[in-house]
């Protein structure tokens, strides 16, 4: 379908790759990685006929047709949201158009037999292509596919001037699906989607037919929707089969490969070099000193492959804060007209990892502003814990960043102990290697101004952390490392993200946010995942059965029942941890009340007192054991309320 050959490009006077050839074909599904820097937003480009290479050519078929997304500045302007993502249907509006043509001709009076007949077959020919490309149903599929990017339908009708960027970039991505490509082109679509829309995506991929070639770092994306990987490596391809996961395993055993021929390389070279030093005056051994020195020059040296393993970041240790970092009580916050909260209540206990997550527009970024005091609200009360110290990142705080440091001033001496090496160590691992510390802030891009803010969250010594889409600039390796920090820290975190991945192994709650109502899901973001795609399913069924007039029949009742029976298990999955835990508490309790038993009948007769030590122990092992019930029955008042909780999603 799309040959490359021979295609070279280079930047800066370094080439990027160099006499490449690929081949692109039809029902592909391609993830195209590499270092940042390697080139492959440009080879996109080139692909698309955006950039013209230095060398080489791309043969494509004729009339295919190539649907590209760009990472950013994509913006859309004058028509209603429903018209500018209706003009993808070009190829069926070009027929719309030829069929009214020929739909006016045919009223024109003056027309032969002969002139009708040729019209109306022209007209038929129309009718046909159009049936065979689905216009009739066409309109319904941009609602769909608008709907299922996160668009409501009250927004069909508003200008795409009133969209924000992130918003802009997915009427851009809606176009590009819309549109019949035979191949889509995408960079990096996943930055401005929310879980929602992120899944509806991966199962709009997973059915498209024509072929993908996709640039993005949210491995579990990208591990759903390819099955092939092109690497950038070192100037090269490299092609695997297999998904990302895969490619990373290969990856791994090559680089560890690299660094042991690195190394023997540079111990035979040593070698050669102390020879050559030590008989370079000896008129005897001339011949192989000339010898060996030719040897040196032919010598291809092998290029150690880029490795962020040696940079291990912890954040530094916090002051511990209070039981409870942040309370929110009856919280109201409205822009304007639009109300996003009505009288909320909201209570983290230190040391949680929490996920916001939900659809975009749902007030997950307002709620993280909110309990990190940079907005207000208004009405209600956020109290603050004792000795809370909040950290916050978004994107816009990138724009906060004083123009006029250097990278490496900006960071330095915000965590005291750090070495200047350690420093550049951190820098290095967020893409700014070399002499790119000393660029001042002022000059960086809107990406690059994020990592440098996400930096110095990493050295900062709060032991409260928010953190809103803190991945969407990062590379591969960078989130690893930003990933295991947050792992070991030992503060509070609270994270606003779509990355699965990301977030996998590190939240220990979900909170959902959507059309103002907050819910918790007591487990991680795959038990989150879990039971939202059952509750969907449940509705699902729940609306068919509701809409049914008569006795379901046979097959229904069967369904029914094996609904309910997974609903069963699956409420048994959700609380048996919980009921096990309660039922120990529930041990506990007996013990302590029968224990309290056994001492007042001790303490009940006056003989005790005559022996002061023995009153005392027993007065003592009383109270210990009043307040071990009461610290029990505590326990045992909250592990009830999460039970009722988890049950209350299953009614």
């Amino acid at each position: 379908m799309i040959d490359l050959v021979n295609i070279s490009l280079q930047f800066n006077g370094k080439y990027l790759f160099k006499n490449v050839n690929y081949k692109i074909a039809s029902g592909d599904k391609i993830s195209l990685v590499g270092a940042n820097g390697t080139g492959k937003s440009s080879l996109l480009k080139i692909i698309k006929g955006n950039l013209q290479p230095e060398t080489g050519e791309v043969l494509k078929q004729k009339r295919i047709s190539i649907g590209y997304l760009p990472q950013e500045h994509v913006t859309h302007s004058g028509n209603t949201l429903l018209e500018e993502a209706s003009s993808a249907l070009s190829d069926i509006i070009e027929l719309n158009n030829k069929e009214k043509e020929i739909t006016d001709a045919l009223n024109a009076a003056d027309l032969t037999d002969e002139e009708k007949m040729d019209l109306a077959h022209q007209l038929g020919e129309v009718h046909h292509i159009l049936e065979s490309m689905g216009s009739y149903s066409a309109q319904s599929k941009v609602e769909k596919i608008l709907t299922g990017l996160g668009f409501e339908e009250s927004d069909f009708n508003r200008l795409t001037d009133e969209f924000s960027g992130g918003w802009q970039m997915r009427i851009a991505l809606a176009k590009i699906l819309i549109s019949q490509n035979d191949i889509l082109l995408l960079d990096e679509p996943t930055n401005h989607l929310d879980i929602d829309s992120l899944e509806w995506l991966i199962d709009f991929l997973k059915a498209y037919k024509g072929a993908l070639l996709i640039v993005s770092h949210d491995k579990n994306f990208v591990n759903q929707v390819t099955n092939k990987t092109l690497e950038i490596f070192l100037g090269k391809f490299f092609t695997f089969k297999g998904d990302y996961d895969a490619y990373l395993r290969y990856k791994a055993e090559r680089d560890e490969q690299a660094i042991q021929q690195f190394e023997q390389q540079q111990k035979k070279i040593k070698e050669t070099e102390r020879f050559i030093e030590r008989f370079r005056y000896k008129a005897t051994k001339a011949r192989q000193v000339q010898s060996r020195i030719k040897q040196l020059e032919k010598i291809e040296l092998v290029e150690l492959p880029e490795s962020n393993s040696e940079v291990n970041i912890r954040f530094p240790e916090p002051t511990q804060s209070g039981r409870t970092p942040i309370k929110l009580n009856n919280i109201f916050k409205s822009y304007g007209n639009k109300k996003v909260f009505e009288g909320i209540d909201f209570e983290i206990e230190r040391g949680e990892k929490i996920a916001f997550v939900g659809p975009n527009g749902a007030g997950k970024s307002t709620l993280a502003k909110i309990i990190a005091g940079v907005i207000d609200y208004n009405s209600g009360e956020r109290i603050v814990g004792h000795n809370t110290i909040i950290s916050y990142y978004a994107q816009d705080v990138a724009d906060n960043l004083n123009p006029d440091l250097e990278i490496i001033e900006t960071v330095d001496g915000i965590a005291e102990e750090k070495t200047l090496g350690q420093l550049r160590s951190l820098l290095g691992s967020f893409l700014f290697s070399g002499d790119d510390v000393f660029k001042k802030v002022g000059v960086l891009s809107g990406g690059e101004k994020s990592r440098v803010a996400l930096c110095k969250i990493l050295l900062t010594k709060a032991n409260f952390i928010i953190l809103d889409e803190p991945t969407n600039h990062l590379d591969y390796n960078s989130k690893l490392i930003l990933q295991k920090a947050l792992i070991d820290f030992k503060g509070t975190l609270i994270l606003v993200s779509h990355d699965i991945d990301f977030l996998r192994p590190i939240v220990t709650k979900v909170i959902d946010i959507r059309k103002g109502n907050l819910k918790t899901y007591y487990g991680d973001i795959d038990y989150f995942l879990g039971k939202r795609e059952f509750s969907t399913i449940e509705r699902d069924y729940t609306t068919k059965l509701k809409k049914e007039k008569t006795e379901l029949p046979v097959t229904n009742r069967k369904e029914q029942k094996r609904l309910e029976a997974e609903i069963r298990q699956q409420k048994h999955k959700a609380t048996k941890d919980i009921v096990k835990e309660i039922s120990k508490v529930e041990n506990l309790i007996d013990t302590y009340e029968n224990e309290i038993k056994e001492l007042e009948k001790k303490l009940a007769d006056p003989a005790i007192y005559s022996k002061g030590e023995t009153a005392k122990e027993t007065t003592k092992n009383f109270n210990d054991a009043k307040s071990n019930l009461e610290l029990a029955m505590k326990k045992w008042e909250e592990l009830n309320n999460k039970l009722s909780e988890i049950e209350s999603q299953f009614n």
